[in-house]
């Protein structure tokens, strides 16, 4: 078993070779301690599935030696596992009161609370774990107390960004001064983690104040409802569309579940105090169309999120011609299929739509190419190690590190144990990861037997054969079938007929081993099947003896 002696270990169980789904682990005396707990959404390989998570394995089988869970900030992909795999980890998480307020409620709706022991950290709090001591850095996110983590080890300081951006003209909260991290990197930084997610953008991400501008001029000029897609999450995009909304005289409406949940925790945790009220569904569609302006998630395409059932009528919100639709959110990749089929619904209806193409109506929350930049020029650090990425983007992070002078870097994927200290940056083995799949309210292997069997009933379609036999060993009555997803729809009755009467055969010609009688009744039926169709449907054989 790996257990870390007079070293500083590193290793990602999430996150790095993937955007989502983050979780790392740092390793030092014996001790490790875990940054992040995040989940990921699943895609169409995942069928019947809405959530990832990551398989923590490698560290239950480590549970004495982990210390704790220390959380950056509220984003799903960095605190969406917790409710599902904390209490297995039996170790306190630790949290700005922002990300604990979500995360305690994460907690409520499980009936985990008082099983998970949470500690609320103060803004640019400090505590220790073992040998790691850990302060909170504030920067700049879409999502208030967006943080980074100075960690002091025995070997050397680790900066740990989170996810972060820099904003000139932040809406919630205050980010560290570049006076500040300045001030960081003069007392020596061993290592930078550090977000790779916009590596590839020559432009700095921008900032809040520019999206209001842009939002007042694209909802100024449209003459009738207005409706506003983002993340739930971001709630410095909430601030700004609560002030459009005054700037622009119209009413506000919130809907989704998520919202409202993002906007009572940001009251609480002493943001959004300027919010405007808002008004009910019911009075949103009385009011003039212009005099209104919702809010709404699901601008990624979710097919349970309020605008994938505006767009299909299914929600008490109705749009029609004229009305207009602004995506305040970037298309996350791989998700264009599902955005799609919502853009052409709303267009099938008339109603307008603006993305960030059009207009400035949004901007990330991720570092471009300047920001990183300028983050190297005060961390200052010997070791890049880029991880919220993927491969494409960790590897692009570490060669512009090094063509600005950063001195060592290295690659890593979850997975990949890296010692980065003493005599590191250096890759020392792999170590299993992999992804769970929360199916209903079971926690599965994401490639175990239970996707494999749904993923091949979905691509291939399934048979299911019932033959009768009696003492004799000879066929009672015809064999029964019952099919799903084949492709036999006007020829299904001579196809039945074809194939129960290939399995009459193989029992005929059966013998009493009862395993093999099935599987030769399996491999009739599924040829005559790929004879009729080109598939080789799942076959599944019942043998009832009377």
């Amino acid at each position: 078993m790996t257990t870390p002696g007079n070293e500083l270990l590193f290793l990602a169980l999430g996150g790095s070779g993937e955007i989502g789904m983050n979780v790392n682990l740092y390793g030092t005396q014996g001790k490790w301690v875990m940054v992040d707990l995040g989940l990921t959404f699943a895609d169409p390989g995942y069928p019947g599935v809405e959530l990832i998570l990551p398989d923590l394995a490698f560290i239950e089988e480590r549970a004495d030696d982990l210390l704790g869970v220390v959380l950056t900030h509220g984003h799903e992909d960095h605190i969406g596992a917790i409710p599902y795999l904390a209490a297995d980890l039996g170790v306190p998480l630790y949290a700005t009161r922002f990300t604990a307020e979500l995360i305690k409620g994460k907690l409520d709706e499980e009936g985990l609370t008082g099983k998970v022991d949470l500690h609320v950290i103060e803004n640019e709090g400090s505590f220790q774990l073992g040998p790691f001591g850990f302060t909170y850095v504030p920067l700049a996110h879409s999502i208030p107390e967006g943080n980074a983590l100075l960690i002091d080890t025995p070997h050397g300081r680790i900066f740990h960004t989170g996810d972060w951006k820099i904003d000139e003209a932040p809406l919630l909260g205050q980010p560290s001064t570049a006076e500040e991290l300045t001030a960081i990197g003069d007392q020596g930084v061993l290592a930078l983690v550090c977000d790779s997610t916009n590596v590839f953008n020559e432009e700095a991400s921008g900032s809040e104040a520019d999206v209001r501008k842009g939002l007042d001029e694209a909802i100024g000029a449209c003459k009738a409802r207005v409706l506003v897609t983002t993340f739930a999450s971001n709630a410095a995009r909430l601030q700004t569309l609560g002030e459009v909304a005054q700037d622009t005289g119209r009413k506000l409406c919130v809907a989704g579940r998520s919202l409202d949940r993002i906007i009572r925790v940001a009251k609480a945790s002493g943001y959004l105090q300027h919010f405007p009220p808002v008004i009910d569904v019911d009075e949103a569609m009385r009011l003039p169309p212009r005099e209104v302006m919702i809010i709404a998630t699901g601008g990624q395409g979710e097919a349970r999120a309020a605008l994938s059932r505006i767009a299909f009528d299914s929600h008490p919100i109705k749009l029609s011609a004229g009305d207009t639709v602004v995506f305040s959110s970037k298309q996350i990749p791989g998700n264009e299929i599902a955005i799609g089929r919502i853009q052409n619904a709303l267009a099938a209806k008339g109603v307008e739509m603006i993305t960030d193409r059009q207009a400035e109506v949004h901007v990330s929350g991720h570092p471009g190419r300047p920001e990183l930049k300028a983050m190297y020029g005060w961390i200052r650090p010997e070791i890049i190690l880029p991880v919220h990425g993927e491969l494409r983007h960790m590897a692009e992070q570490a060669r512009f590190a090094k063509s600005l002078g950063v001195p060592h870097g290295i690659v890593q994927s979850n997975g990949t144990l890296v010692r980065l200290a003493p005599d590191g940056p250096k890759a020392i083995g792999h170590e299993r990861t992999g992804r769970l799949v929360l199916d209903g309210d079971v926690i599965l292997p994401a490639d175990g037997s239970t996707m494999n069997e749904r993923r091949r009933a979905g691509l291939y379609g399934f048979v299911g054969v019932t033959v009768v036999i009696g003492k004799d060993g000879r066929l009672k009555g015809e064999p029964a079938l019952h099919l799903q997803g084949l492709p036999v729809e006007e020829d299904r009755e001579d196809f039945v007929a074809d194939a129960c009467a290939a399995a009459a055969d193989a029992v005929a010609k059966g013998g009493k081993d009862e395993a093999k009688l099935r599987e030769a009744i399996r491999l009739a039926v599924r040829r005559r099947a790929t004879s009729w169709t080109g598939k080789k449907p799942v076959v599944d054989v019942a043998i009832i003896r009377v």
